[in-house]
């Protein structure tokens, strides 16, 4: 009966660790640099490509060349004191207002 409970808990035991281990090789694969993929096959966010925002006032077609410069699938204005979810896109590009529809910072997210 001992036997039953020991051998039972070896198998859980192994079965558990096998869960937990990786293949070095499929692990091994690098992004492409020219158009880096996120997941659902979207492309990232460049958000250095989208700095010549920084300083304009805030546009529909400004909007737009920084999405296209970024190389994002979404773009957003973000104000001041606009409420916005704390979810994380590498797909969208934002773009920081202040008060007075300059945009003042340029990220991804």
């Amino acid at each position: 009966m001992p036997w039953k409970s020991v051998s039972l808990g070896l198998v859980v035991a192994a079965s558990l660790l096998a869960g937990c281990s990786s293949n070095p090789e499929s692990s091994s694969t690098e992004p492409s640099a020219s158009a880096p993929v996120a997941e659902a096959g979207h492309t990232r966010c460049d958000a250095a490509a989208a700095q010549f925002a920084v300083g304009q006032p805030a546009s529909a077609a400004l909007l737009a060349q920084a999405k296209s410069k970024a190389g994002a699938q979404e773009a957003r204005f973000i104000g001041p004191n606009d409420m916005v979810t704390l979810e994380y896109r590498s797909d969208r590009v934002n773009l920081n207002t202040d008060a007075g529809g300059k945009v003042t910072r340029v990220n991804c997210g």
